[in-house]
């Protein structure tokens, strides 16, 4: 059978012969490369993914959370009274004896140093300062 001229038919094998010579595949570098950045494009996806996760969790327990308590104050200990430039009185027994000079308001600087006595028996401390009397080395309490 004699081929026929049919102008469409001569368009297709035309195109098939052009997709023919453009279908070869691209050199193997090519295709790597392509692929890493897929892979590179995957795994920043992913972090972006996981910080998102993780900051609306945190912030979604912030919110659930009861408001912090009032900080607790932390236990402190008396200051020691400031040593006087008087005669100081030796520390009694008794615990109704009150010292019979009080710390002056400015302390002044001496050339000795202050002296430690120990304290009466039932003294939290065991040491009391000068001018210092039993009742008032006991804490409150």
């Amino acid at each position: 059978m004699p081929e026929s001229h049919d102008p469409l038919r001569s368009l297709f094998r035309e195109a098939a012969g052009e997709g023919e010579s453009r279908s070869a595949l691209p050199p193997v570098a090519v295709i790597e490369l392509r692929g890493e950045r897929v892979r590179r494009r995957r795994i920043a996806g992913l972090a972006v993914a996981a910080c998102l996760v993780l900051a609306g969790s945190g912030a979604a327990l912030a919110a659930f959370l009861p408001g912090s308590p009032a900080p607790v104050l932390p236990a402190g200990t008396p200051s020691p009274l400031a040593p006087s430039s008087g005669p100081t009185p030796t520390p009694s027994t008794s615990p109704s004896t009150t010292p019979t000079t009080l710390p002056s308001s400015t302390p002044t600087m001496s050339a000795t140093p202050p002296r430690h006595t120990t304290a009466p028996p039932g003294s939290p401390t065991g040491t009391s300062f000068p001018g210092a009397s039993a009742t008032s080395s006991r804490l409150p309490g």
